[in-house]
């Protein structure tokens, strides 16, 4: 996946950024090492880290709105659909016709947003054959009584919003972290990273130590990418409502 191969290279620039300090501190002459300079370098890297750390902050809860947001509107379509059958079985024995669409196009959405070998694809664009001709369907019925024009205006209604819904969704699985963002991001990071080494001796201890450091670093930014990426990645929207909802049509 995508995440995985970007967080793969934050390690390895970050990580890289440890050892090539390390690799300065070997080099360089000792008085640029001396405690005047390591004052300075400590007051650049408490400002770098003061901003790396804001700007990783804003991307995690960014990346967790999006998801949850997505989420609750996965929710509420189920609600929806749940909500629209019931009421279309509620009008008469004449919406068996609808209910049925209803059925198929609920089946046509979860198959195409998570694939029978658990693999995600995200909301396709919403068809004219579904939710469109659902709400032809709808439009048609010839109510007999003030009851059946309530449920009729009722069910036309949950339909428009569903179908608000299903775009909402086409149009916010293509949200994705600012490029540039984390790009820069990164370069904070290893900037960092290159300060630690530079001070540091070269043992056991402090190599492991920068190791799991950038492990965690780069670890965050594979939760960011992939919280982006809701339908797709490791931490996944659940298809259970859906599935729920789909077991319940038509009874």
């Amino acid at each position: 996946m995508i995440s995985i191969k970007i967080s793969l290279i934050v390690f390895a620039c970050v990580f890289g950024g440890a050892l090539l300090g390390i690799l300065l501190h070997a080099v360089l002459p000792q008085h640029h090492l001396s405690a005047e300079s390591k004052d300075i370098v400590k007051l650049g890297t408490g400002l770098v880290g003061t901003m790396a750390a804001l700007v990783l902050g804003l991307l995690v809860a960014s990346a967790k709105s999006s998801f949850d947001t997505q989420s609750a509107e996965m929710t509420q379509l189920s609600a929806n659909v749940a909500l629209l059958d019931r009421i279309l079985a509620h009008y008469g024995p004449e919406t068996k016709e609808s209910r049925d669409l209803l059925r198929e196009t609920v089946t046509r959405v979860v198959s195409q947003i998570w694939a029978e070998d658990g693999a995600s694809a995200g909301p396709a664009s919403p068809q004219p054959a579904g939710g469109e001709v659902l709400y032809d369907k709808i439009q048609a019925l010839s109510p007999k009584n003030d009851t059946q024009r309530a449920l009729q205006s009722q069910a036309l209604s949950i339909t428009m919003d569903t179908g608000k819904l299903r775009q909402l969704m086409f149009a916010q699985g293509t949200t994705a972290v600012s490029a540039p963002l984390l790009v820069v991001l990164v370069l904070w990071l290893t900037v960092i990273f290159i300060s630690f080494g530079l001070f540091a001796p070269f043992n056991a201890t402090v190599v492991s130590s920068l190791f799991v450091s950038a492990l965690s670093v780069s670890g965050a930014v594979f939760l960011i990418l992939d919280m982006y990426t809701p339908y797709r990645g490791m931490i996944a929207i659940s298809s259970a409502p859906l599935h729920i909802v789909l077991a319940q049509l038509g009874q």
